[in-house]
């Protein structure tokens, strides 16, 4: 496998796919690949820690009668929207072989890839 169909693959099933890459003998030398199997992982952290944080928001906004629930849902969709196009754009961008640095997760990909 080429190292720009692995470095999209880190992303298919998001941190599993990550660790993968980080655990498998050769990808685990190619620093691109370790780059992006970190991203990925970041990426899904973050992901993960911001659906916590919404998801906290809607149960406060559930409160508000209709209007609450409509806000609530509005936001988990936008919220879902935006991962699945992040997720889309991370690995398109990995396969043609460009590395996108994402704003706060990327420089720790970077620092831990030792690119």
């Amino acid at each position: 496998m080429n190292d720009n169909m692995a470095s999209a693959l880190c992303y298919l099933f998001g941190f599993i796919t990550g660790i993968l890459f980080l655990v498998l003998a050769p990808y685990n030398q190619n620093r691109t690949i370790r780059f992006h199997a970190f991203q990925s992982i970041f990426l899904n952290i973050a992901w993960f820690a911001v659906w916590i944080v919404v998801t906290i928001i809607a149960l406060a906004l559930n409160a508000i009668p209709f209007l609450g629930v409509f806000v609530s849902i509005v936001l988990h969709l936008a919220l879902f929207l935006a991962g699945i196009i992040i997720w889309f754009y991370m690995m398109y961008k990995a396969y043609n072989g460009e590395k996108v640095v994402l704003p706060f997760v990327g420089p720790l990909a970077d620092k831990q890839a030792g690119v």
